[in-house]
């Protein structure tokens, strides 16, 4: 089991600097998402060869690893333009991966409008419905899982809140009608609650498809009649979740790590904190010291 750090608090840090404060706040390995030096948001790699062994000398002078990149591209965009130019970009980034010696990528199914919104507009004008993004994601994906697997990387993919998929079902079955062994589903515990209410039984059902969680806590947007977040206007079209230290929000974390030791989880566990930068290395720690009582409790033999 690798336990990894997203350090996109730290993101404003150096590759030597990042890779130093990894190891400083215990961690053996960095789920690097995206940050502009390296795989900016949205647009071309730039990576070049040079920062690749700036950062390839980072990790092995301060003895961390990658268990993984995060590159997030418009790759479900109707927009042909910007879906083959996202295609473009995720293959540079497979190959940035093959060089750093990551054979692990992960991202989300792509911005657009969630199944129960309707037409929504898009950054370049016009209108897209959920229909058309997961064509678009279909194309994309047809063109870039043999690419995956020429290259032995796996891919592991998570619904997000306010993407064009972003519950449980369907990602998994559209996941698992892919059928390639380089694709995986990524299990986000603070979306647990836009996924549905009974965590384990979820976790039972993806079964062996998961092979990476998200680790942070979050509120129930149910709960209390739904005025867990008072929002105004009332009725307005908003999508909030948060990416809390543990034991700060709702998430029942006995729950969480059995129910994934049930099913003989033993992949990537990334801490997955935002939003308390004027706290990171607290949190950072603080998140390292409690998985490690987890994977302690309900992995006893295998450790990490």
């Amino acid at each position: 089991m690798k336990i990894a750090l997203d350090p996109h608090m730290h993101r404003h840090l150096g590759p030597n600097e990042l890779c130093r404060k990894a190891a400083e706040l215990g961690y053996d390995y960095i789920e690097l998402s995206p940050r502009d030096d390296f795989l900016p948001w949205w647009v071309r790699p730039r990576a070049h060869k040079e920062r690749i062994a700036q950062f390839k000398m980072a990790l092995a002078d301060h003895g961390v690893k990658l268990a993984s990149l995060l590159p997030m591209y418009r790759w479900a965009s109707p927009h042909e333009d910007e879906r083959v130019a996202a295609v473009g970009y995720w293959k540079q980034a497979i190959e940035i991966a093959v060089e750093m010696g990551c054979d692990t990528m992960n991202s989300e199914f792509g911005r657009g409008p969630s199944p129960d919104r309707g037409h929504k507009s898009n950054c370049c004008g016009g209108h897209y419905t959920h229909e058309s993004s997961e064509a678009a994601w279909w194309r994309s994906i047809e063109e870039l899982v043999p690419v995956f697997e020429k290259h032995g990387v796996t891919l592991n993919m998570e619904p997000h809140p306010e993407d064009w998929c972003e519950t449980l079902h369907p990602a998994l079955d559209m996941l698992k009608t892919i059928g390639s062994k380089n694709v995986k589903f990524l299990y986000c515990a603070p979306h647990t609650f836009y996924f549905g209410d009974n965590m384990a039984r979820m976790i039972e059902e993806a079964g062996p498809m998961i092979a990476h969680v998200h680790v942070a806590d979050t509120y129930n947007h149910k709960a209390s009649s739904g005025l867990r977040y008072i929002i105004n206007p009332p009725g307005a079209k908003v999508t909030i979740h948060q990416h809390m230290d543990m034991h700060q929000g709702e998430i029942d974390w006995d729950v969480f790590f059995g129910s994934l030791a049930k099913i003989g989880f033993d992949g990537i566990v990334t801490a997955c904190v935002f939003g308390w930068e004027d706290r990171a290395d607290a949190s950072g720690r603080f998140m390292r010291s409690e998985i490690q009582k987890y994977v302690d409790k309900y992995w006893p033999v295998k450790g990490t």
